[in-house]
């Protein structure tokens, strides 16, 4: 991992030398802003590896950095956030943060987060198979990215595609979480279950008339999830 770059985005100075300190033992070179212009500036200039991003900023908050991150390229996001509210991370994740982490944290944790996102394994490529597939009102099509239901276009993050692409890849088969993990998202780290079901629960309310009776992704209590070709 020596020589990655990763930039620290936090309006909080101590809380980025604190980041920065534990990341530079791990061999990174960091680069640092401490709001979201400059974030956005470091991030297209310095071509981070990584980015480590605080939800709260001022000017430009984390949630618009990471919006108009993601419409740019597919870096890996991990943010930070005192907010503790599910709705919170729920937005985070759907505009295309790979992972969060609440505040406050532990700085030798949020280095094992980095180094794990970095250390993504290739894994299996969803591109396999049919170039589209239909379930019912739902259409994916893996060449062009896009997934309609009832011919109507729905907006998903990377990673909620890759999920969705895993999982109806093969209806019927029961995924565990570190499964997904590890087919969808490329990691290796069992702190990411907790991520993997806020992706799910967004990717339900996106697909589902109602998620708390889905059609699709259904929950198998005690072994994780699975795609079904509706009802």
């Amino acid at each position: 991992m020596a020589g990655k770059r990763v930039l620290v985005v936090d309006d909080d100075a101590k809380t980025v030398e604190l980041v920065k300190l534990y990341l530079n033992r791990d061999g990174y070179k960091v680069l640092t802003a401490y709001n979201g212009t400059d974030a956005l500036r470091l991030a297209r200039e310095g071509h981070p590896d990584l980015i480590v991003l605080d939800l709260m900023l001022p000017g430009v908050d984390g949630l618009e950095v990471c919006r108009k991150l993601r419409g740019e390229s597919e870096v890996p996001i991990i943010m930070l956030t005192a907010k503790v509210m599910e709705q919170d991370r729920i937005m985070g994740l759907d505009l295309g943060a790979d992972d969060y982490v609440t505040k406050p944290f532990s700085p030798r944790e949020l280095a094992a987060r980095v180094r794990t996102v970095l250390r993504r394994l290739p894994g299996e490529s969803i591109e396999r198979g049919p170039e589209e597939l239909c379930y019912g009102e739902l259409t994916v099509n893996f060449k062009k990215h896009e997934v309609s239901v009832a011919g109507r276009p729905v907006s998903l993050s990377p990673i909620e595609f890759k999920l969705l692409g895993v999982l109806a890849r093969e209806p019927e088969r029961v995924f565990s979480r570190a499964q997904l993990i590890e087919k969808a998202l490329g990691y290796d780290f069992e702190g990411f279950d907790r991520t993997v079901d806020v992706h799910i629960l967004n990717l339900r309310r996106k697909l589902e008339a109602d998620p708390r009776h889905p059609r699709y992704v259904k929950t198998v209590y005690g072994a994780g999830y699975k795609f079904v070709e509706g009802t």
